[in-house]
């Protein structure tokens, strides 16, 4: 890591520190250990600023994105503590649907694939890529090679018309909405 990078983190440790802090939703040692991660990519050149933003805007994305790399490694290990201690406590229940819960469950998913075969193919990418990709809309923006604009228009007009689809196909689905 560059000296002239070092002192720009130092400089924003205090409000590195807040951000990561809100980012947690407030647990100071999950914002600590969020923090030290996010230097420890910097340190290792994991994370480079590219000069594309500001450097400020550059860190809090990274500080950002190590905090959801966080929740999803804290999040997939209490569900394999969960499974493991359903194990030995013998509450072990299948998570397979029932037969019943699979045929709604197929029906469903026919439906929505259904309507979203009838989308613009526009609106049905970034509808996939927001709902099945857990992307947001400015990350599918990019990936489509789109403005982000354009696919919020994109998005707001496909939600209206798979609702309006999935209304009128099915009573399942106009209750949910």
């Amino acid at each position: 890591m560059e000296r002239e990078t070092a002192d720009q983190l130092e400089a924003l440790h205090p409000d590195a520190f807040g951000w990561a802090l809100h980012c947690c939703g407030g647990d100071h040692s999950r914002a600590e250990d969020v923090l030290q991660n996010a230097y420890l990519k910097a340190a290792s050149d994991r994370v480079v600023h590219s000069g594309a933003s500001s450097f400020k805007t550059w860190w809090f994305g990274v500080i950002r994105l190590t905090a959801h790399e966080e929740f999803r490694r804290l999040r997939y290990r209490e569900s394999l503590l969960g499974k493991l201690l359903a194990q030995f406590t013998g509450d072990a229940h299948d998570p397979r649907p029932s037969a019943a819960q699979k045929i709604d469950l197929d029906e469903q998913t026919l439906r929505m694939r259904e309507a979203l075969a009838q989308l613009p193919a526009r609106q049905a990418e970034v509808m996939h890529l927001v709902f099945y990709q857990d992307l947001s809309i400015s990350e599918a923006a990019t990936l489509m090679k789109i403005s982000l604009g354009s696919a919020r228009q994109h998005y707001e007009r496909g939600k209206a018309r798979l609702r309006t689809l999935l209304q009128t196909s099915s009573p399942v689905f106009a209750h949910e909405s």
